[in-house]
């Protein structure tokens, strides 16, 4: 038996739409549409005035430790440093504008190996091993490219994660992320498992490495005053979420062996490195616009 339709539709036939409501809903669309325009126009200044204080692209260069075998892979928006020998990046580096965030782009969803990274692990290698493909950069950032966004599904980009973290405190922090880059206009983003821990696990014919945690560090180097936040996470559950994970940016450096922001002048070095603010960054709302 065919479910009987609501009358709610039929019982507004026939009716019209007040002038007034139509007017203010035009007026809302074309503000949205203005406001998104002033936001790209503000950004676009901002990165132009960032890159003439400092290097960016030099930022999204870390000094990676000694200890660990590096492959340097430029993308379109990001720079991947792959270690050949574990399968896995070192690390991931981006630069997000919060115009960035607003992009359509459908989420690809198709993982593909990088035949022209030595080492680079195949999708094959996680099927049935209990673990995620982890995303780095996450694809939801890259949304304003269909380039970028077929980019992070490479698996250069991408590390075994169990998926208590992956769609737990991971995903939290990257939509944390994602207020942050509109609130700032644009941030830094680097992050990775921690390639210096044992290794007590690995996966697939590849022999792909699991890592035992991971660190994500977030700056606004340009912010008055200038800020940086870091974050180390075991892979499984985050016992206190993204708030109990939190740690400065000195704390990843010691932890990975890497040196982040070493072109800044030290002074704003010391600064964005040393504070671990939490409850600051988790107050930042995105602009108005």
């Amino acid at each position: 038996m065919k479910k009987k339709r609501s009358n709610r539709r039929s019982n507004n036939r026939g009716q019209k739409t007040p002038w007034s409501t139509t007017l203010l809903s035009i007026a809302a669309i074309i503000a949205v549409l203005y406001g998104a325009k002033l936001l790209n126009a503000r950004q676009n200044n901002y990165r132009e005035k960032a890159a003439e204080k400092w290097d960016v692209t030099a930022m999204l260069h870390p000094v990676t430790n000694p200890a660990v075998k590096e492959t340097i892979v430029e993308y379109e928006a990001m720079t991947v440093s792959f270690n050949p020998e574990l399968h896995i990046p070192n690390w991931v580096s981006w630069e997000l504008l919060g115009s960035e965030t607003m992009g359509n782009e459908e989420r690809s969803n198709k993982f593909i190996t990088d035949t022209n990274v030595a080492g680079c692990a195949t999708t094959n290698d996680y099927r049935g091993s209990g673990y995620d493909r982890g995303h780095i950069a996450p694809a939801a950032d890259m949304r304003w490219s269909q380039t970028a966004m077929q980019q992070s599904f490479l698996m250069t980009n991408i590390a075994p994660q169990l998926h208590s973290l992956n769609g737990g405190a991971w995903k939290k922090l990257e939509e944390k992320c994602r207020v942050w880059a509109q609130a700032d206009s644009a941030i830094i983003i680097i992050a990775g498992p921690i390639t210096t821990d044992p290794v007590n696990e690995y996966i697939g014919e590849t022999q792909v490495a699991v890592p035992q945690r991971f660190f994500k560090i977030i700056a606004s180097p340009w912010a008055n005053p200038p800020r940086g936040i870091g974050f180390i996470m075991p892979n499984g559950k985050v016992k206190g979420g993204i708030q109990a994970a939190a740690v400065s940016i000195d704390e990843v450096e010691a932890a990975t062996g890497h040196n982040f922001f070493s072109q800044l002048p030290d002074s704003i070095e010391r600064l964005i490195e040393s504070e671990c603010r939490f409850n600051y960054w988790s107050n930042l709302k995105p602009q108005n616009i």
